[in-house]
């Protein structure tokens, strides 16, 4: 379990403050009434503050989709659906892939996230929607399979404190290969998101520079087989990017890459970001209609919190952004 205090004294009263801390999302030591005073102000000098707060929030969709700044350095997102409760978790200050199309990829690498930070969003979200989400993205700034060990021990906090589902929770990754081999041979069924944004090395390449190690078809290969390994469907991410990737002829290639699989295609009309252009509608939706004529499974995501640049590709630390 990732907690990092040592609360001392008779076992039973670890058990209060984890409940306190991973089921009531308490923020601090003074909303744990049930633990005498004189312990509450120890435990409060010691550690002054439980988790990291947000330095800044923004609200977007009546409130339905919000965004914290934390450390001036990382963002989280969290989104109330009518059916679930989604929270979009950052694993690294910024990134080091340099995806061109991709806000966070151009800060650069600030620093890695700890576990606890990790699922300390997940608590922020928690206590935002006044009770646990249903689903944890690890979609947010960074690249979690380049923060292996963190996430690693944040998904197992997440499921086993928190209580969420491992088939609740989603990791992303741009096809780091060796780490989505070593994240099949984990004990935990989450669900896999392979961001490829083009089916053909060389427009790929040209988007995400570290396919020039790990191609297009080996990528693909690593996720079949993680599928093969947990069972659980993959999803591959592809941002539509007006004249880049759209042309039906990617379409095409796309689907014979995933035809004879489940895996699941996530098509996202790219959010705004300097140097590329969002399709025209008609567009997504005839490289949609391409893919499901061709036998592929498709949808077409539902953008959230694009005028708070709280949609994906778009967080890049408010703070840091503005210097």
């Amino acid at each position: 379990m990732t907690f990092p205090f040592e609360i001392g004294g008779p076992s039973f009263r670890a058990r209060q403050v984890r409940s306190w801390v991973f089921h009531r999302f308490a923020r601090s030591f003074d909303e744990m009434t049930d633990l005498p005073l004189g312990e509450r102000e120890q435990l409060a000098q010691r550690y002054p503050s439980i988790r990291p707060e947000p330095v800044a929030t923004w609200e977007a969709d009546g409130g339905e989709t919000r965004k914290a700044l934390f450390d001036g350095s990382y963002e989280t997102v969290a989104m109330r659906y009518p059916d679930r409760r989604t929270v979009c978790v950052s694993s690294q200050a910024g990134c080091g892939l340099g995806c061109t199309f991709c806000a966070t990829g151009q800060m650069g690498l600030v620093r890695n996230l700890t576990a606890w930070e990790i699922v300390s969003q997940v608590l922020w979200a928690a206590r935002i929607f006044a009770e646990r989400p249903t689903n944890v993205v690890l979609m947010g700034m960074g690249e979690p399979l380049a923060n292996y060990d963190h996430v690693v021990g944040a998904i197992r906090t997440i499921n086993d404190d928190v209580g969420i589902s491992a088939r609740k929770i989603t990791v992303s990754t741009v096809g780091l290969v060796p780490q989505i081999e070593r994240l099949a041979a984990e004990p935990f069924p989450v669900t896999l998101a392979l961001s490829l944004h083009a089916p053909d090395d060389e427009t790929r390449s040209a988007l995400v520079p570290i396919n020039r190690r790990w191609p297009v078809a080996e990528c693909v290969k690593a996720v079949k087989s993680f599928r093969r390994a947990h069972g659980r469907r993959v999803t591959i991410e592809y941002a539509m990017i007006d004249a880049v990737n759209d042309a039906p002829w990617q379409a095409k290639r796309l689907a014979d890459l995933v035809r004879g699989s489940d895996i699941h295609v996530n098509l996202i009309p790219l959010n705004p970001t300097p140097g590329f252009g969002v399709p025209p509608s008609p567009r997504v939706e005839a490289f949609a209609r391409e893919l499901r004529g061709l036998g592929a499974n498709v949808t077409i995501r539902d953008t959230r919190g694009r005028d708070i640049d709280a949609a994906c590709g778009q967080l890049a630390a408010e703070a840091v952004a503005r210097g």
